[in-house]
């Protein structure tokens, strides 16, 4: 396992581009986003001894998420990251251990052009984002571990873990038979 250092943008840049494949415009901002995220909680070995106390929320599916995820060792399988899906250049950090939370977040000004971007290795993070302590509200469903309970969607027949359910008419049901939606179509 590769040794991290905080510090050193040029070093966590290629782990996170080795990673994706390549050293894109929203690698160098997860690559940041990530650095300035977890120095802030106090996180410092984020794969190694530090690895059970992290969990991230990233706010787009997008090259940046696969940065913060090089960096951190996060993953949705693992259920140390979660994945909201709004379209915002955006993560919280949480350190489980210490309760603390901060979000990070693109400031729009500092969002140039990809034929124009800033240069991510010397300008200062405020700068760059937009860095708010925030609190975040976990239940024991959303961490990390086995599941702790399972419900039949009453619908269609899926297993719904963990508190995912839905109560309508006292019918137990998915998210997407709740709200007569699907992200596919059966034929």
């Amino acid at each position: 396992m590769e040794t991290m250092n905080l510090d050193n943008y040029e070093a966590m840049l290629k782990i996170a581009g080795d990673f994706h494949g390549d050293i894109c415009h929203g690698i160098r901002i997860g690559t940041r986003m990530a650095m300035c995220g977890l120095k802030r909680i106090g996180i410092l070995d984020p794969k190694g001894a530090d690895r059970k106390k992290l969990i991230v929320f990233v706010e787009i599916d997008r090259c940046t998420t696969d940065a913060i995820m090089a960096l951190t060792g996060c993953r949705p399988g693992k259920r140390s990251m979660k994945i909201f899906d709004y379209g915002k250049m955006a993560a919280t950090f949480h350190n489980l251990e210490t309760n603390r939370s901060v979000r990070v977040a693109m400031r729009p000004k500092s969002r140039q052009g990809e034929d124009n971007p800033p240069d991510f290795s010397i300008v200062a993070d405020d700068e760059l984002f937009e860095i708010r302590d925030v609190e975040v509200s976990l239940r024991p469903e959303d961490l990390p571990g086995k599941p702790l309970r399972r419900r039949i969607c009453t619908r269609c027949g899926s297993n719904v873990m963990d508190g995912r359910e839905v109560e309508v008419n006292e019918e137990t049901l998915c998210k997407p038979c709740a709200a007569g939606t699907d992200y596919y179509r059966v034929r």
